[in-house]
């Protein structure tokens, strides 16, 4: 078992990883931003691109590591190299074909899923998303066994290659969109359709940069379709219950998309904008935490629960830390930050206003969404799937209630040729993801005790993110004078070194242990 630091180490190297793919889908953002802005053909790829995210969704990251993961990795802890083999062969063998079946229905039913869930849209929008989603579909389908390849690197403490993988998905739509629009001169729906192959050849290569490592440290690889082997029918039954969660949650997210569709033209493109923001911290310092903790807690499944508890303690401090200003840095500097990346071409001042609506709409509930990562996979390494699923299904059902009650009223709040309506759906997700992070957190006090920051830590964290929420309401009228990246640079580089500071005096600084240059130290 690693000691502290190592654990501390890893979900750094999880984060540096998920950085530089995420600085990659920031770039890609940016150029997509400036060849199609908040455009009906911009409408049309996000929803094309969400269409077939249910397929990743229901088979991919998540739901291995709710199944796979934790047997293959106590498999390893117990010296059962060969099982491991065999079962990671056989979980290959059935999630490719599932995978292709689903892609390959997915194909044949893109004219009437879109017409039923894209229904607010006009013929054309729903002819070029029917189109994307035909070659977004093969593209999923990719990713759900890249993400098998993941849970294989991770079981055995890899983490930085399979999370800094994406790097080539987003290179390859950028330079599909700076070919298309800038040496071929294509624009509009010529232009998207070559992001949409670009998006396809991105995913063959994120695979395809996972898969030697993979087959090193798995040795001899048979993918077969065994119900058979060893852990298989441990792992679908894990996978079940997961699936299903995830099928609602997903039908919640169309849901968003198919309000957001009936909304003025524009809105389910700043959503995506404003998600895009929103996931990012989420995955540097929740997934990397959730990701890097899930095989460690895994093979600790039979020590004492009090050494449960503390570990889990120390991750949810160490996405406390930073989820904390991520939060305060949205809601109070959320324009300056959607200015540096997306202002530019087609994407103008109104979008930019109203995607900081929605952002800080989102980042509301984003402290409680990251930490509800880390307490899933909680249960996850106790072999327990149902109980966080029974859980999302209650966050859905709040999620949409409230984005319910209020999308429709924020619509008539116009700012420019926009509504505010997407945000209430923001506030309808953020709603659910605070509601959820309670009941995790009450159901794992049964199971494992009491656990969790220590509320005299937390207090501290809060107090400098005040200061620092201070600081930066005050700088705000010289931002206003600046370039947009310049603004990012000083507000958001301004905010963040307050607020290390202030947890650095205040004795809570803690959770950058494992930093290059600061392993080992201790405040």
């Amino acid at each position: 078992m690693t000691t502290a630091p190592d654990r501390a180490g890893a979900s750094w190297r999880v984060a540096a990883g998920i950085l530089a793919s995420r600085v990659a889908g920031l770039v890609r953002e940016g150029v997509f931003a400036h060849f199609f802005g908040a455009s009906g053909v911009a409408d049309a790829w996000r929803a094309a691109l969400r269409m077939p995210n249910f397929l990743q969704n229901l088979l991919g990251e998540g739901s291995l590591s709710a199944s796979f993961i934790p047997i293959y990795s106590e498999l390893l802890e117990e010296g059962r190299e060969g099982d491991a083999s065999r079962l990671a062969g056989a979980i290959l063998g059935l999630l490719t074909l599932t995978a292709g079946l689903l892609a390959l229905l997915g194909i044949l039913l893109a004219p009437i899923l879109v017409a039923v869930v894209f229904a607010g849209f006009d013929p054309e929008r729903q002819a070029t998303t029917v189109g994307l989603v035909r070659v977004l579909f093969p593209m999923t389908a990719l990713l759900v066994v890249s993400a098998w390849a993941l849970g294989v690197l991770n079981s055995h403490r890899r983490f930085f290659l399979p999370y800094v993988a994406p790097v080539a998905w987003n290179g390859a739509m950028i330079g599909a969109m700076v070919t298309g629009g800038v040496a071929w001169g294509f624009s509009g729906e010529e232009l998207v359709r070559v992001l949409a192959w670009g998006a396809l050849l991105g995913g063959a290569l994120q695979l395809g940069v996972q898969l030697p490592q993979v087959i090193r440290l798995i040795g001899e690889l048979r993918p077969s379709l065994s119900l058979d082997v060893f852990g298989v029918r441990e792992a679908i039954r894990n996978f079940t219950p997961v699936v299903a969660a995830r099928g609602v949650v997903n039908l919640s997210g169309y849901l968003d998309y198919f309000l957001a569709a009936f909304l003025v033209t524009g809105s389910v493109a700043l959503i995506g904008y404003a998600q895009t923001l929103y996931l990012l911290p989420i995955a540097l310092f929740g997934m990397s935490v959730a990701a890097s903790e899930l095989p460690e807690l895994s093979r600790e499944r039979g020590v004492d629960r009090v050494r449960f508890a503390s570990d889990l303690g120390q991750g949810m401090e160490r996405i406390a830390y930073f989820l904390i200003p991520s939060a305060i840095g949205y809601l109070v500097l959320g324009d300056v930050i959607v200015a540096a990346f997306f202002q530019r071409g087609a994407f103008g001042p109104d979008a930019v206003q109203v995607a900081w609506v929605v952002l800080g709409s989102y980042a509301v509930g984003m402290p409680a969404s990251a930490t509800s990562r880390l307490l899933s996979s909680s249960f996850y390494a106790l072999r327990d799937t149902r109980t966080p699923a029974r859980i999302a299904y209650l966050r859905i059902v709040i999620s949409l209630l409230v984005g319910l009650a209020l999308i429709f009223p924020l619509d008539g709040v116009r700012v420019g040729e926009f509504s505010l309506g997407p945000a209430g759906l923001a506030l309808g997700a953020s709603a659910g993801a605070w509601l959820e992070f309670l009941f995790l957190r009450i159901s794992l006090r049964r199971a494992v005790g009491p656990h969790g920051v220590p509320m005299g830590r937390l207090g501290r964290m809060v107090t400098a993110g005040g200061v620092a929420l201070v600081a930066a309401i005050f700088c705000r009228p010289l931002l206003a004078s600046l370039v947009p990246w310049v603004a990012l640079i000083g507000g958001v580089g301004g905010f963040a070194a307050i607020y290390l500071a202030g947890t650095w005096v205040l004795g809570v600084a803690e959770p950058l242990r494992g930093l290059p240059g600061l392993r080992g130290r201790r405040r």
